[in-house]
C-alpha cells in the first residue's frame, strides 16, 4: 500500500514544490496552487486532474478513483484510494498533477524533454 511518505518522496523531488498542512491535510503545492493532498487518515489522495476527463476516469475504475468532496468538485481535482495503487502509478499521478501547475519549460527541464521553450 502507498503511504503518505511515499507520496511525499515523489512530490518533494519535483521543482518548486512546497509541503503545507491545510485543515489537517498534507498538501503539495507550487506557489498558491495545490496539486496533491493526502487525507488525514492517509487512505486517499486528491490530485490535480482535468475536470472534463474526471467522469471517464472514475467510470473506468470506480474502485480506485472517486469524486472529490462536493466543495472541491468545481476544481480540476479527483481522488484515489492509496490502497488501490502501486508505487509507479502513484508517481505517475503525482507527476502529472504537478505538470498541470508548473510552466511547461520547468516540467520539460525536469524530465529532460528537448525543444520546449514556451514561457507558460
Amino acid at each position: 500500500m502507498i503511504t503518505g511518505d511515499d507520496v511525499r518522496r515523489v512530490a518533494m523531488a519535483l521543482p518548486r514544490t512546497e509541503e503545507r498542512i491545510v485543515r489537517d491535510r498534507v498538501t503539495f503545492r507550487v506557489g498558491r496552487i495545490v496539486y496533491a493532498a493526502i487525507s488525514p487518515d492517509e487512505t486517499s489522495m486528491g490530485f490535480a486532474f482535468p475536470k472534463e476527463e474526471r467522469a471517464v476516469l472514475i467510470a473506468a475504475e470506480p474502485g480506485k478513483f472517486h469524486l472529490p468532496r462536493p466543495s472541491d468538485e468545481r476544481y480540476n481535482w479527483v481522488r484515489v484510494w492509496l490502497g488501490a495503487i502501486d508505487g509507479p502509478e502513484a508517481r505517475e499521478l503525482v507527476e502529472e498533477a504537478w505538470r498541470m501547475v508548473v510552466p511547461r519549460r520547468v516540467a520539460a527541464a525536469h524530465f529532460g524533454e528537448p525543444g520546449v521553450t514556451t514561457s507558460r
